[in-house]
């Protein structure tokens, strides 16, 4: 019987990882039933290994972090630069003008550069204001998030291990990843799946910021995942940080992966998972791989 592997996202600290495992099922199961479908022993079948508390522990050092993290204290230029890239992009997939940024700014901070700090503040600014269900703190706090996984082998390697754990080799397991989940499950599938021997019929990545080229970048180069036989996308295009389909145009890998474009997420921000899994066409994809 084919398995099921959930790969959470980040912001999941202080939480208890059989209730979160119990909301993805919940909402999974309504999604289920917007097309009258079923899957036998959903929750015996899905695997849900939990590092929200351990991420947050090695990434968010005190009650401040936030804070620290708007205002750039916490980093060094090579994680500025990212961030600033990551944050650029944003601005301009979402249409906010340069004159709205310099709005906000003094006059001796107007121009745009490297490693401008004033300016990425600013634009987490307008996005607070202007950008529907955005936040410019969880923005940041994600951007900080994913660079951690990315360039700290430690956040990475203990990230890896739960993940790694929960898929067996030799047993077809249908891999469901969300937000910064998906670079994770991406990154650890196209690495190690063919050498470890796991079988995915299907990987689905949900509010995906796999696109985002600074993030695109760190990972390169970028392959579809030998041991992935399939592979299905989707995306709110109001979710700030599933910007881009990932297609031929924004993620070109062999064979293509399957987009579903046109999710309504529900939830405040337009990311949460509770809006992706509800989705009938995300949940009949599940189904469909499953069974």
């Amino acid at each position: 019987m084919k398995e099921l592997l959930f790969v959470h996202g980040r912001a999941q600290e202080h939480k208890d990882a059989g209730a979160l495992k119990g909301e993805w099922i919940a909402a999974l199961r309504e999604g289920l039933k917007k097309g009258d479908l079923d899957v036998p022993n959903l929750e015996g079948r899905a695997r849900f290994p939990y590092y929200g508390q351990t991420l947050y522990d090695l990434v968010h050092e005190s009650p401040t972090v936030a804070d620290v993290i708007i205002r750039g204290a916490a980093a060094d230029n090579t994680e500025r630069a990212f961030q600033q890239a990551v944050i650029e992009e944003i601005q301009r997939v979402k249409g906010i003008p340069d004159e709205e940024v310099e709005a906000i700014l003094a006059p001796e901070v107007k121009a745009r550069g490297p490693l401008n700090w004033e300016w990425v503040q600013a634009i987490l600014k307008v996005i607070d204001q202007h950008v529907p269900g955005g936040s410019g703190v969880s923005i940041a706090l994600a951007t900080h998030d994913v660079y951690s996984y990315l360039r700290n082998p430690g956040v990475r390697d203990t990230i890896e291990k739960g993940v790694r754990a929960a898929l067996t080799p030799g047993v077809p397991t249908v891999v469901v990843s969300h937000s910064l989940g998906t670079v994770v499950a991406f990154n650890l599938l196209r690495r190690e799946g063919k050498a470890q021997g796991w079988v995915v019929p299907l990987l689905i990545t949900l509010g995906s910021p796999l696109a985002i080229n600074a993030i695109k970048a760190a990972l390169a180069p970028i392959e579809h995942p030998a041991c992935a036989a399939a592979w299905f996308n989707a995306m709110d295009d109001r979710d700030v940080v599933a910007l881009y389909p990932l297609d031929k145009r924004h993620f070109d890998v062999d064979p293509p992966v399957e987009n579903h474009v046109k999710v309504r997420n529900h939830t405040a921000n337009r990311h949460g998972i509770a809006g992706y899994l509800d989705d009938a066409t995300v949940a009949r994809r599940i189904h469909d791989a499953l069974v």
